[in-house]
Formats: structure tokens, C-alpha cells, sequence
């Protein structure tokens, strides 16, 4: 993923992801269209922004994190909006990136979390926000992190040629 790549996808990432969270927060569901959103903005900008061996690498990722996150939702580790939106995101993320990726994300995770349980105990904001069905379940909206995650990755990688890893993958 080139700075130049990662700019060009961060508007688009932007409107989707926050799609993305405010939906999860308010209906603990991330929209199918949202999913195919995602992954039609890498499938059509992505061939002319890539090298093309580069595009095909990274739209591989998206089936097999579509079938290792239907597992994953089988056994009961994450939400079936989810996985598919993690694997919309997937050919977004250069793989020589992932320990960042892991790490941005646990932190984003982490932060994620802890603003949307303080912001549920914040009285101005959750009349403003009372019908969102996050505030009432004990479970996590993980489509505010998801979001927050690809966000940040491509304004990193958009904002620094440093982050681009070597020969634009």
C-alpha cells in the first residue's frame, strides 16, 4: 500500500467506517451494504492504484478472512457482521504490516471500548443518543473499533511514506 494508495482510499474508508460505527452503535448490526461498499471501492479503485500483482495479493486476503471469520462466528468468537466487515477491510492492510496492524488495532480496541462505556455514563450524550442499542447490551459494538482501525491505518500509511512498505505492497 503506497501513501499515494492510502489517500485515495482514506475518504472512503472515512464515510463507510463511520457507516459502519454509528450503525453497530445504534443497532448492534453492521449493513451487508456496507460490507459490499467496502470491498467494491478496493475491487474498482484498487487495480488502478496498485501494481497488479500487488491488487491480486491483497483481494486474496478478503475470502480467506471471509471463511476464517465465519468459523470464528460458528464457534461464537466474533459477530457474523463482523467477520464480514473484517474481510471487506482485509485488502486494505499490507501484510509486511501486520504486527502494526495488530498492535494499532488492540490499542484501538482498548480505546474503543473505554469511550463508548464512558460515553454510556455521559448524561448530555446518551439523551442525545437513547435509542441506541449498544448502551443496552452487554456486548461490544466491534464495528466502532473495526472502523477506527482501518481509519487510522490508511491515514498512517497516507500521512507518511515511511509506513509504505518496500516495493509498494
Amino acid at each position: 500500500m503506497t501513501a499515494t494508495a492510502a489517500a485515495i482510499f482514506l475518504p472512503f474508508a472515512i464515510a463507510i467506517g463511520l457507516w459502519v460505527a454509528w450503525s453497530d452503535m445504534k443497532f448492534m448490526r453492521i449493513p451487508n451494504q456496507s460490507v459490499l461498499a467496502l470491498a467494491l471501492v478496493f475491487a474498482l479503485l484498487g487495480p488502478f492504484l496498485l501494481p497488479w500483482q500487488v491488487y491480486l495479493w491483497q483481494l486474496a486476503h478478503l475470502p480467506a478472512l471471509l471463511v476464517l471469520g465465519f468459523l470464528l462466528n460458528m464457534a461464537g468468537a466474533i459477530g457474523a457482521g463482523d467477520a464480514k466487515f473484517i474481510a471487506a477491510m482485509a485488502p486494505f492492510f499490507a501484510l509486511p504490516h501486520l504486527s502494526l496492524v495488530m498492535a494499532l488495532g488492540s490499542a484501538i480496541l482498548l480505546a474503543a471500548f473505554a469511550i463508548h462505556r464512558i460515553m454510556g455514563f455521559v448524561p448530555v450524550f446518551r439523551r442525545a443518543t437513547p435509542d441506541w442499542e449498544s448502551w443496552h447490551r452487554r456486548d461490544f459494538p466491534m464495528g466502532f473499533a473495526l472502523a477506527g482501525l482501518l481509519i487510522f491505518y490508511l491515514t498512517l500509511v497516507a500521512a507518511s511514506p515511511l509506513w509504505a512498505p518496500p516495493h509498494g505492497t
